[in-house]
């Protein structure tokens, strides 16, 4: 007499076929994405309407999908503005310029979104309102370099930044303080209209001055922390660039010492 057993203890988790382990991490991923999606989220932050104009500015690679959100979301708004995405991201909208730049390292394309952005919010009112769409991508496509450094020059240092191992919260630091429009500078260039910033972060512990290099966000590094990554990294900064370093350092020294009278 012959008895056999089945011995297999494999649980219906380890009975998964690799076709439907990549199927269900497949929608996984797909549910994520899905769930920040502009046209998801967008509408639950959106600020009072204004009493004047409402100016969309922007840079990312989601700007493009976040205007034609906020378009969908005010229908009723008269919208006006440009938001700059990288290469082969656009997409339709009504009102709201989308321009295409290169990503991750700048162009010419970059630098004239950026002065295009930054001369559609002078000369506004305090009644009026500006709308920064900014995403994960917005720091290489919104380059407008510090007065003095050439565009050359800015993606020279763009690329030992990506090359050099630095994390993205040092290579932004630097980027900051070489720009003309990053750190603060947009927001500085709308006033007195109120600027209201809609982030969508790609950056870990989603500090805002990190995300696009903060083109809306206060600064509060300094030209030290700059020097120090560079020493950290080993990287070469042009004469220009060094020479916007040593203006703010001596700009920072003189603010410090006492009033004398």
């Amino acid at each position: 007499m012959s008895e056999s057993f089945n011995t297999s203890s494999s649980s219906p988790a380890e009975e998964w076929s690799e076709t439907r382990v990549r199927v269900f991490l497949r929608e996984m991923f797909d549910a994520a994405v899905a769930s920040a999606s502009p046209f998801q989220v967008l509408a639950r932050f959106l600020p009072e309407k204004p009493k004047g104009r409402c100016v969309v500015v922007g840079a990312g690679k989601a700007a493009a999908s976040m205007a034609a959100a906020l378009e969908a979301a005010w229908p009723d708004v008269p919208l006006e503005g440009v938001v700059v995405t990288r290469d082969g991201h656009a997409m339709p909208t009504q009102s709201i310029r989308v321009l295409e730049a290169s990503h991750p390292v700048p162009d010419e394309r970059s630098e004239q979104a950026a002065r295009e952005i930054l001369e559609t919010v002078k000369a506004l009112q305090a009644d009026d309102l500006v709308i920064a769409l900014i995403s994960g991508g917005g720091s290489s496509l919104l380059a407008l370099p510090a007065e003095g450094i050439t565009l050359d020059e800015k993606r020279q240092i763009a690329r030992q930044l990506l090359h050099s191992g630095a994390t993205i919260t040092e290579m932004n630091t630097v980027r900051r303080h070489l720009s003309a429009i990053k750190g603060g500078r947009l927001a500085q260039a709308a006033y007195p209209a109120r600027v209201v910033s809609l982030v969508i972060s790609d950056v870990p512990g989603d500090d805002p001055s990190v995300i696009a290099s903060g083109p809306t966000v206060q600064d509060e590094t300094t030209a030290a922390d700059v020097l120090r990554i560079i020493q950290k990294y080993d990287l070469t900064l042009p004469p220009a660039a060094q020479a916007v370093l040593q203006r703010e350092t001596s700009a920072a020294r003189q603010r410090q010492q006492p009033a004398r009278g």
